[in-house]
This record gives structure tokens, sequence and C-alpha cells, in this order.
């Protein structure tokens, strides 16, 4: 009777800690998403290096693939010094799924506004969006980093038609 007791307050126990756990790291990648938007919103990714691995892959909202630091960097900053110069980001919501204890994806609703409309390379002007995104973060060395992600625009016209809310529960 006592090791079942004794092994039922470990399996407690260790629960408990991977709980804990759970709860820095979940924080400590919530502190990365806020350096991005961070740098977003000074429109300035000298700290790119970071909160981003060195083999990041960044999908933007129009289907750009950026390999690696380099390029992922240099692409976010030529933007914001053009067409982004004076966007807004502010997060919504983030909801975070471990995949191992050293991977997590991150899926972040933010909203995108910019007090002076710039014109788009497809010739429209910037309207206030929503946007998804869907982050891959690796702990390497104890530290949370960004090793992809993807974004794309919530279109509010197509909500309505999406199938799982008409999904039978």
């Amino acid at each position: 009777m006592k090791k079942v007791l004794l092994t039922i307050a470990l399996l407690i126990t260790s629960g408990l800690i991977f709980a804990q756990d759970r709860t820095k790291d979940e924080a400590a990648i919530n502190k990365q998403v806020d350096a991005m938007i961070y740098s977003w919103n000074n429109h300035n990714y000298d700290d790119w290096k970071n909160y981003t691995t060195e083999n990041i892959d960044w999908v933007n909202v129009v289907g750009m693939w950026w390999k690696g630091q380099k390029e992922s960097q240099y692409a976010h900053q030529v933007y914001h010094k053009t067409m982004f110069k004076t966007t807004v980001c502010k997060k919504k919501s983030v909801v975070i799924r471990f995949i191992t204890k050293d991977v997590a994806i991150a899926h972040i609703v933010w909203h995108f506004s910019d007090p002076q409309p710039v014109r788009l390379p497809d010739g429209k002007l910037s309207q206030p969006t929503d946007g998804l995104a869907t982050l891959v973060y690796v702990k390497q060395n104890g530290k949370w980093l960004m090793d992809a992600g993807e974004n794309v625009v919530i279109d509010p016209a197509a909500q309505p038609f999406d199938p799982v809310k008409q999904m039978p529960k």
C-alpha cells in the first residue's frame, strides 16, 4: 500500500513540476512574440537574431518564402522602411501547443493598422486588418526561438462560410 501511495505522490508531483515548466515556457514564448511585435512597431529588425533561429523560414502574407535569418531579417526591414513604416501591430490572442518538450506551435491573432494608409504593391490602400500567424518555436540552450512562421490575413467576408462553424456537435 505504501508503494502505491508513494507512486501516486510521485506522479502528482511530477505532473505539477511539468505544469510549472509549461507555464514558464508559455511565458517565455509570449515574451518572444512580444519582441517580434516590438520590432514591428519600431520598424527595426536589428534584434531579429534575438528571437529567431539561424535557419528560420518565414512565409509572408502574399507567399514570399524567406529562408534563414539573413533573408528574413532583411526582407522584414526592407518592407518596414517602405510600405509598413507607419503600421502598428497589436497582439489579440496567443494559443500555444507543445509538440515535444522543446518544440511548440503558437497561433497568434494580431491586428494591423496604419494611421496613414499607404499604397500597397497591388495599388490598393492599406486597411486595418487582422492576421493569423502560425509560428514554430524550438528551445535551444534554454531559450525559445522562432524557427518558422507564416502569416495570413483573416478575410472577414469568408468567415461566415467556414465549414467548421456549421459542423454538427
